[in-house]
């Protein structure tokens, strides 16, 4: 059975806005601390000067104060912030003039009026300087009209391939395979729409609108181009290929976690799921993407091949001919390199957005 409550050693000091309150009680558990009608009443287990045991005190204090104390706990005290109705300085702390036993002043934090002044007149002129300083700096006059530019942007996106996703999902569940061979015919339009706005995206990066490096944006929105306008808009034979699905698929998949996660953080929203999907998804999806766009490219080079498509031919004395499949064979190259620039750039953004954080230094 637990013995008789006893008081703790209190130490107190004071601003003009503010009481501290500091209790010499080690690994306190359970405390209870209420202000009722001016009145301090503490009550909590803990290691004081009679061991481990059940500690309580109450104080009147000598002028109103607000009813809701912050606490704060460490290892060897607890430490009690309570705020005074009026900024004022107080003679002493409790209504009593005699000072309890158990309370003395906390000698590192005391100051006495004057210097309590010196440190308000301090916190104020800082308080003044820190709004000068913010007043100099130019407000960006457009800055509600780029981030409504963002939101409508992203919007639209997520909206586009949210229609390619889901009309191929369908079209999957009721033709099977079948729907492989026609994807292009039936999806074309909105991808065109889709990755003809995506050109908007180094446009923002080059401008500072938005803080993503270029180089990852272009290599995504010129390779996606490539394989679209110039492999697949240009040769029929490639339009009915299986790979198309693939490649569409993939890049759909990946945009419907991409933009939505874009347009919720320019209105200061993290959803997440939401943020670990964004930066996961991409793990199996992106390699796969990039082999399918290979595997289209592989497809489409003997076909270039047979029609010499933009083949080019040098004029005489010359007479040499670069041939667009030996273009297509170095493209594949750079493919494999600019898959290599994004994975390390996502990967990078995905340790600093889910990586462990780091803890703080004590």
């Amino acid at each position: 059975m637990a013995g008789p409550s006893l008081r703790p050693h209190v130490h107190w000091a004071q601003r003009h806005r503010e009481l501290f309150l500091r209790v010499d009680l080690s690994d306190v558990r359970n405390p209870d601390i209420t202000i009722t009608d001016n009145v301090l009443h503490f009550r909590a287990q803990g290691h004081g000067a009679k061991g481990d045991n059940i500690y309580e005190f109450e104080i009147e204090f000598l002028e109103p104060v607000e009813p809701k104390p912050v606490c704060r706990m460490t290892q060897r005290q607890l430490n009690i912030t309570v705020q005074k109705k009026e900024s004022n300085w107080w003679e002493r702390l409790t209504k009593q003039e005699k000072r309890p036993l158990f309370l003395a002043p906390d000698f590192d934090r005391w100051l006495d009026e004057s210097d309590a002044e010196m440190e308000l007149k301090e916190k104020e002129e800082e308080k003044i300087n820190k709004m000068k300083i913010e007043s100099r700096v130019p407000k960006d006059p457009f800055k509600h009209l780029k981030k409504g530019y963002l939101i409508m942007y992203n919007l639209v996106q997520f909206l586009g391939f949210s229609w390619i996703f889901v009309n191929m999902t369908v079209r999957l569940f009721i033709l099977g395979k079948d729907s492989f061979y026609d994807t292009f015919h039936t999806i074309s339009d909105m991808m065109y729409f889709c990755q003809t706005l995506a050109l908007m995206e180094i446009m923002n990066s080059l401008i500072g609108l938005v803080r993503s490096p270029l180089i990852p944006s272009v290599v995504q929105v010129f390779g996606r181009n490539f394989v679209l306008f110039v492999i697949l808009g240009t040769l029929e034979e490639m339009q009915s290929k299986p790979v198309v699905f693939f490649i569409f698929y993939f890049w759909s998949i990946t945009e419907l976690f991409r933009y939505p996660y874009y347009m919720l953080s320019c209105i200061g929203i993290e959803w997440k799921p939401l943020t670990w999907l964004r930066y996961t998804v991409w793990i199996p999806l992106y390699p796969l993407g990039g082999l399918a766009e290979a595997v289209c490219i592989v497809q489409s080079i003997p076909i270039f091949s047979e029609t010499g498509k933009f083949s080019l031919g040098l004029p005489n004395p010359l007479n040499v001919t670069i041939q667009f499949p030996f273009v297509l064979q170095l493209y594949l190259i750079a493919l494999f390199l600019g898959v290599f620039v994004n994975f390390r750039h996502l990967y990078k953004q995905r340790k600093q957005h889910l990586g462990p954080k780091k803890r703080k230094m004590k």
